[in-house]
C-alpha cells in the first residue's frame, strides 16, 4: 500500500484545487466555437478533461468515504448499544478499506507523469547466452507481448526479425500502437532470465538462457533531427522467408547513422520505400532512448535505482518454468503463475512494478 506523510498530503490537496480550477476552464475552452472548430485541439482537451474527470471523481469518492469513516468512528466512541456498535463497525471497516484504495489510486493518478507515457513504443528483443534456445525464449516473450497488446486492443507491428535456426528470433523489432502503451510497458527493458528444460535437452536437465528486451517510445520527426548528409542508406535483396521477391528485388534496407554507428535494418516489407520508413522511424526512436539515457545517467544514483530507469544491461527477471515461477528482482516479487504469465496475463505485475516506482517518487518528493 502506498502510504502518505502529512506534507505530501498537503501537497496532494493543493495538486487536487489546481486540478479542479483547470477542470473548469477546460470545460469552458471546450464550449467555444473556435476550439470547436480545431478538430485537433478539440481532441487533445477532450483527452485532458476526459483524464481529469477520472482524477476529481475519485477524489470525491474519497472525500465521501473519508467522511463515511469519521462518521463510524464517531458512533463507536459514544454509542453503547450492541448493534448500532456492530453496524459502525462494520462501516469503519469497509470504509478503511475503501480510503486505503481510493488514496493510492488518487496518488497514482496525481503522480508527476512522463511526457512520453502517451506514446506508442518500440519492443525490441534479442536473443541473449543459451543458443538456439535463447531465441526460442526470445520468441516466448514476444507472444506474451502480443498476448497482453490483444487483451488490451493494441495493435502490434513487425518492423523487422532475424529468425532462429530452430525457431523463435535471434533479434526481432515490433511498432506496438495503443493507448499510454510506454506508461504501461516502459519497466520491462532489461536482461529476462529463463530455466527450463530445453526442446533440444535430451536428459531432461534444466538450463539457464537469457534475452534482452528493450521498450522505446516511438519518436516523431520533431523529438530527433536526422541530417541526411548523417545517415547511410544501402539496400540488398531481403533474405528469409516473404515469397518470390526475396533475393531477387532491392527492397531490404539498412542504415548506418555515422555519427553514433548505430545500424537499423528492415526487410519485412516488399516496398524499399516502406522498409525505409520503418528503419528510419527505428534509428529515430533508438536515437531518443540514448538521449533520455544520457540524462538519467547525469541524474544521482539515487535516481538511476528507479524501478523505472529501463537498463537494458540490468537483469531483472528470471522465469523458472519447472517451479511455475516469476520472480522479479527489482521489488522482491515472486508470482507462482508463470503458465498464466506467459499467455499474456501480465496486469498483477506491470501494476505492482508502476505501484513499486510511483512509492519510491513519492518518497523523493516528500523528502
Amino acid at each position: 500500500m502506498i502510504t502518505l506523510s502529512q506534507k505530501a498530503r498537503m501537497n496532494t490537496l493543493d495538486r487536487l484545487k489546481s486540478l479542479e480550477e483547470r477542470f473548469a476552464a477546460l470545460e469552458g475552452q471546450l464550449a467555444d466555437p473556435a476550439v470547436a472548430s480545431d478538430r485537433k485541439r478539440m481532441a487533445e482537451l477532450g483527452r485532458e478533461h476526459r483524464d481529469l474527470d477520472i482524477t476529481i471523481g475519485i477524489a470525491r469518492r474519497l472525500a465521501e468515504a473519508e467522511s463515511r469513516l469519521r462518521g463510524a468512528e464517531e458512533i463507536l466512541a459514544n454509542e453503547r448499544d450492541a448493534e448500532m456498535r456492530d453496524l459502525a463497525e462494520m462501516e469503519r471497516e469497509e470504509s478503511e478499506s475503501q480510503v486505503a484504495a481510493l488514496t493510492e489510486e488518487l496518488e497514482l493518478r496525481l503522480m508527476p507523469r512522463d511526457p512520453l507515457d502517451e506514446r506508442n513504443i518500440l519492443l525490441e528483443i534479442r536473443a541473449g547466452t543459451g543458443g538456439e534456445e535463447a531465441g526460442l525464449f526470445a520468441g516466448d516473450l514476444l507472444r506474451m507481448y502480443s498476448r497482453y497488446a490483444e487483451e488490451r486492443g493494441w495493435k502490434i507491428e513487425l518492423l523487422s526479425s532475424t529468425e532462429g535456426e530452430i525457431g523463435g528470433f535471434r533479434e526481432v523489432v515490433a511498432l506496438v500502437t495503443g493507448e499510454s502503451a510506454y506508461s504501461v510497458l516502459k519497466y520491462e527493458s532489461g536482461v529476462h532470465r529463463v530455466q527450463r528444460v530445453p526442446v533440444t535437452e535430451t536428459q531432461g536437465r534444466i538450463h539457464t538462457s537469457a534475452a534482452t528486451v528493450a521498450v522505446l517510445p516511438e519518436a516523431g520527426e520533431t523529438d530527433i533531427e536526422v541530417k541526411d548528409s548523417e545517415v547511410r542508406v544501402d539496400t540488398m535483396c531481403a533474405s528469409g522467408p516473404g515469397g518470390q521477391g526475396v533475393n531477387t528485388t532491392y527492397s531490404a534496407v539498412r542504415l548506418l547513422h555515422i555519427p553514433t554507428g548505430m545500424i537499423v535494418t528492415c526487410q519485412d516489407e516488399r516496398s524499399q520505400k516502406k522498409n525505409l520508413a520503418k528503419a528510419m522511424n527505428v534509428l529515430r526512436s533508438r536515437l531518443l532512448e540514448a538521449k533520455i539515457r544520457a540524462e538519467i545517467e547525469a541524474r544521482s544514483a539515487h535516481r538511476k535505482q528507479m524501478v523505472g530507469s529501463g537498463d537494458r544491461s540490468e537483469r531483472i527477471r528470471t522465469y523458472n518454468f519447472p517451479q511455475n515461477r516469476l520472480t522479479d528482482h527489482r521489488i522482491n516479487l515472486t508470482l507462482y503463475s508463470l503458465d498464466r504469465i506467459m499467455e499474456g496475463d501480465l496486469d498483477d505485475l506491470l501494476k505492482a512494478l508502476r505501484r513499486a516506482d510511483m512509492q519510491k517518487r513519492m518518497e523523493e518528493m516528500a523528502n
